[in-house]
């Protein structure tokens, strides 16, 4: 076995056994397994959720995404990090606040309770969604994970999403959200130290910014143009497009349920400038190093490792790839064992909440049942394996898709709920349908590289609201003659 192999398997075990130790803080209620007790410190919160925002999306598909497209890649960071900053403001404080006054632990209970009582349809729906949509972005996160196996050892992807999969019930088993929680700190540092390594490489083959930018001009020009052509709705558009693909953060369960489990509302605040002093250096990195794989390796859709792939799927074995020619070997193992295990570590939290919506929402009875959590872990995971086994699409287009459908499905009604409006429940229902509908819609007409697919999800999901509120009062009204005359 050579240096890489051994350094990955290294590495992955300590990353592995930081999962596991997790165990000895356990305690086997679903409480604990899904939220971790609430007693997660904000640094903890902070670097998990960065590592579960960004884990295959920026490793694989965002830097994929730069080497494609060239340096307008730039637009997707400053867009997403404006909207995830006005979520964090808007939305994740009282997210805490208000699943702790009523007493959830899944995104889907906390839009289906009321103080005025329990809205089950809206609940079980959302529950579904939640299902759905995150076993499709875990099956991503394990597409993501095989790149690196697939790199370093030259295997089959489908062997990678395997071993990926019984690494994720794994961790899920040993200790729940607090097992994925710990594994992500340790992993966001790993991955933006990774970052940072390849760039330091990078430059020394290349040069500094300066001469990439001219190695990217003279391969085609426009990998140095500032702005995307020929944008059907114009560049305003486009960027707020972007903005809301950040702020699509407010429908995603598998990150809520990190400010769920913090320790208080309080430590949101100081949670939220953590993260963005990893989360904008990572984003600003990725982009960096898909840059420089661009300039580096002209190649790469040509070499034997990407024959027979579309250009999406090559280009996202990019990061690897570009690990495997500069580093030596010790660091080629540590940055392709962050990665797997980054993306593992993702999956098993989407897999987790996923797993609480089956057994919290749709079917209650279940509730109190910490064998019952742990079987629907083992049917999720099943799930998320056989789309990562025979799904066609990229990680990138996976991510994007079930990011913007549960940010478009889940996140106006939420936002709405949290602002205590009253919402009926066929206003809720009407909101869920049209944004995820609008969210399929939009991608079917090929607008998604003119305006991102969640900024008209988002707008068909909020246009629901006075036309559902106007229908069930009218339903309403319909029904108190007919009531009238029955008692007559």
């Amino acid at each position: 076995m050579n240096t890489v192999a051994v350094s990955f398997l290294a590495f992955l075990a300590i990353f592995v056994g930081i999962g596991i130790a997790s165990v000895l803080k356990r305690r086997d209620t679903p409480d604990d397994y899904l939220i971790a007790g609430r007693s997660v410190p904000p640094w903890l919160a902070a670097l998990s959720a960065v590592a579960t925002n960004n884990s295959g999306f920026m490793f694989i598909g965002q830097i994929a995404y730069a080497y494609r497209v060239g340096i307008e890649a730039v637009w997707m960071m400053v867009g997403w990090v404006v909207g995830d900053f006005v979520a964090w403001l808007l939305v994740h404080p009282k997210v805490r606040r208000e699943s702790e006054n009523i007493n959830v632990n899944t995104v889907p209970a906390l839009m289906g309770t009321r103080s005025y009582g329990t809205q089950r349809v809206v609940t079980v729906m959302a529950g579904l969604l939640t299902f759905i949509l995150l076993g499709v972005y875990a099956a991503a996160q394990l597409k993501a994970g095989s790149t690196a196996l697939q790199t370093l050892f030259g295997w089959d992807p489908k062997v990678g999403v395997i071993i990926g999969a019984v690494i994720v019930v794994v961790y899920c088993f040993s200790g729940g959200i607090r097992a994925s929680i710990w594994t992500d700190a340790a992993q966001s540092i790993v991955m933006l130290l990774a970052m940072a390594t390849l760039l330091v490489f990078a430059g020394r083959e290349v040069g500094g910014p300066t001469a990439m930018l001219a190695n990217l001009r003279d391969q085609d020009p426009t990998l140095v143009r500032w702005f995307p052509a020929d944008l059907k709705f114009g560049f305003g558009m486009y960027l707020l497009g972007m903005v809301f693909g950040g702020f699509g953060a407010i429908g995603q369960p598998h990150i809520l349920v990190r400010f769920m489990a913090i320790r208080s509302v309080d430590e949101v605040r100081r949670a939220r400038m953590i993260y963005f002093m990893w989360f904008i250096p990572f984003f600003i990195g990725s982009i960096a190093v898909g840059l420089y794989s661009r300039a580096i390796m002209p190649d790469l859709l040509t070499i034997p490792l990407t024959q027979g792939l579309t250009e999406s799927a090559a280009t996202e074995l990019a990061m690897p790839e570009l690990a495997r020619r500069l580093l030596p070997d010790v660091l080629i193992g540590l940055t392709l064992a962050g990665l797997f295990s980054a993306t593992m570590s993702t999956a098993d939290s989407q897999i987790l909440v996923c797993s609480g919506a089956i057994t919290q929402d749709i079917n209650p009875r279940w509730k109190d049942s910490y064998i019952a959590s742990k079987l629907a872990t083992l049917a999720v995971a099943a799930l998320a394996l056989s789309i990562a086994l025979f799904a066609g699409q990229g990680v990138f287009a996976l991510v994007l898709i079930a990011w913007s459908a549960l940010g478009a499905g889940l996140g106006p009604a939420l936002l709405l709920r949290l602002f205590h409006v009253r919402l009926s429940t066929l206003t809720v229902v009407l909101m869920m349908t049209a944004g995820v509908g609008t969210v399929i819609g939009w991608t079917m007409a090929g607008y998604d590289g003119d305006i991102f697919k969640l900024f008209p999800g988002m707008l068909a999901s909020f246009a629901m609201w006075p036309v559902g509120e106007f229908l069930a009062r009218t339903m309403q009204q319909a029904e108190q003659p007919s009531a009238a005359s029955e008692t007559n």
